[in-house]
């Protein structure tokens, strides 16, 4: 028996390097899985290269209240219910500093990473109180506990959805929905790259190398990795936990 055995877990931003780690992981501990994220093309792709017939996928804005009602509603139509919401779609926005950054772009980050998070929360909430509970873990990052010059919108959002978190638990305990957050420093995906670039113009090997020196284990982290900490919150292993921020950050805020 795996460790999500007859759960079903819905995971934003599924086709990105986090998600689609923790979904092959997750179909791998026996869970049914809907990886939700905005391309159709990305989204077949995870599921191809994850290769179960558990996975299973759904075009869908987390900023928009309907989408995420319509992905509960394809997870209660395919499956018969959401046991696991892996709140984890997320944008970096530009590297820019607080004067110079573009107001339209910061409402974009907000958006996505707050109110994609709060919508999510509303969502499937209702839905899990329906199975007798559930288990919610939202993507925060190091940048949620500390602070980062260039990209103020990021690290504003990922400090909010701990607030959120909070709040959620405090709700969700009376229903047994559980919510927590996972905090990653820097991870191996399309992001760091991102943002590599965004911090030395022409020299991201320099920036990567500047990043993954400050951290004490000398690397970046790996999707996988970060997958597992999500696994344990998933899964019933974590059932007197809640509220509680899990950093997963090779020794980055120790």
């Amino acid at each position: 028996m795996g460790r999500l055995e007859g759960k079903t877990a819905i995971i934003t931003g599924g086709a990105g390097g986090i998600g689609k780690a923790a979904g092959a992981l997750f179909a791998k501990e026996g869970a049914n899985v809907l990886l939700v994220d905005l391309s159709e093309a990305a989204l077949k792709a995870a599921v191809a290269d994850i290769g179960s017939n558990r996975v299973h996928w759904f075009v869908g804005d987390v900023t928009r209240a309907r989408d995420n009602d319509a992905m509960v509603a394809a997870a209660k139509e395919k499956f018969g219910g959401v046991d696991v919401f892996l709140a984890n779609a997320g944008i970096e926005g530009d590297v820019k500093s607080i004067e110079d950054y573009d107001e339209a772009r910061f409402d974009q980050v907000i958006a996505v990473n707050v109110k994609g998070v709060f919508l999510g929360l509303k969502s499937t909430m209702p839905a899990m109180r329906e199975r007798g509970g559930g288990s919610i873990v939202i993507t925060s990052s190091v940048a949620g506990v500390q602070g980062a010059a260039g990209v103020a919108p990021y690290v504003t959002s990922k400090h909010a959805v701990i607030g959120m978190m909070r709040s959620a638990a405090k709700e969700g305990a009376a229903h047994r929905i559980r919510v927590n957050t996972v905090n990653p420093s820097p991870v191996e995906t399309r992001m760091m790259r991102s943002l590599e670039e965004g911090f030395m113009p022409g020299n991201a090997d320099v920036a990567k190398q500047g990043m993954a020196s400050r951290i004490p284990m000398q690397r970046y982290g790996m999707p996988e990795e970060i997958a597992q900490v999500m696994l344990f919150l998933a899964s019933d292993d974590s059932s007197w936990v809640t509220g509680s921020v899990y950093l997963a950050d090779g020794g980055s805020t120790s």
